[in-house]
């Protein structure tokens, strides 16, 4: 079997069985560094926006470039961020089987793949789809690296809140790389991720908040009692559904969106007054299964992209 880590620069022997990094190791590692499943997330609310920006389907070679370029964008923001809560990440249940903390990549070769991503992303938006689009994404990238990562996450319980702005560009991004232009309806379509990310992510805070207390991260589940995270997550959840559906009348969709978005959005704020209730009485985690909630917010943003998506096909 050949081996890498001692060998090739900016790798070290990982905490495997083996004891050492098999090729297959280094790339699943620096697979791992760009976050897929959050990649994936993020290009679900991209590509529909595309759809209902041309209002049917796009082209597919514009479709694909910005997937590509989002995707090279997207993953290089996780990576800075890998590189720079490689600390807190080596102590936390949830992280500490990542790259850097096993010391399968070294810091130095995580930068330089994440400069690397950046660079081509914004190249391969700008020369392929246009320059708003790839400035957006850049600007998208610093957000979540400087505001987000360096600046909010460990000084305020609002970290995630104003942080999650990063998300949100996608919707815009998806919007722009059709029109070229800005308007109203990615706005909105921005909003509403802005206002999903705090209950999406204090659920899953809130299941693991005591990796987040001992790291001294001040997510709101560590300095609040369950009670307040479930009265805020309520809060969030009907400011999202209501403004999910003013883009019913500010973007004249059809039918199907609205109807769709109704739905979805009772069934989440069911779940969320559900968890606040659990919450309510009880510290216990098992009792307020939060990732239930998590879940179900994944779900939900999925499904509501769709229609957004699949609305424009059947107006037609």
């Amino acid at each position: 079997m050949t081996y890498v880590g001692e060998r090739a620069p900016g790798l070290r022997a990982p905490e495997t069985d083996s004891g050492r990094a098999t090729l297959k190791d280094v790339v699943a590692a620096y697979v791992g560094l760009t976050k897929p499943r959050v990649i994936e997330l993020l290009l679900l609310t991209t590509v529909p926006v595309m759809f209902f920006a041309a209002r049917g389907v796009p082209g597919l070679e514009l479709v694909v470039a910005t997937v590509i370029g989002g995707t090279l964008s997207a993953g290089s923001a996780s990576v800075f961020n890998c590189v720079y809560d490689r600390d807190i990440d080596e102590q936390m249940r949830r992280t500490r089987r990542r790259a850097l903390p096993r010391h399968i990549v070294s810091p130095q070769a995580a930068l330089v793949f994440g400069t690397v991503l950046a660079i081509v992303s914004t190249l391969a938006l700008g020369f392929f789809v246009n320059w708003l689009s790839a400035g957006l994404s850049l600007g998208a990238n610093a957000f979540y690296v400087f505001v987000y990562t360096m600046l909010l996450k460990r000084r305020t319980t609002q970290n995630i809140v104003w942080g999650g702005i990063a998300g949100c560009f996608p919707a815009m991004i998806g919007w722009t790389a059709v029109t070229d232009q800005l308007a109203w309806a990615p706005v909105i379509l921005f909003l509403v991720v802005f206002f999903w990310t705090p209950p999406h992510t204090w659920a899953l805070a809130l299941r693991y908040r005591e990796d987040y207390a001992n790291v001294d991260v001040p997510m709101l589940p560590v300095v609040r009692p369950a009670r307040e995270v479930g009265r805020q997550i309520v809060i969030y959840s009907w400011v999202m559904v209501a403004v999910s559906l003013s883009l019913w009348p500010i973007a004249s969709t059809g039918w199907f969106y609205p109807v769709a978005a109704t739905v979805l959005g009772a069934v989440f704020l069911v779940q969320a007054h559900r968890m606040h209730a659990r919450a309510r009485g009880t510290e216990d985690l098992s009792l307020i299964q939060p990732m239930h909630l998590f879940h179900s917010s994944n779900l939900y943003l999925s499904l509501l992209f769709v229609a957004v998506a699949v609305d424009p096909l059947i107006s037609r």
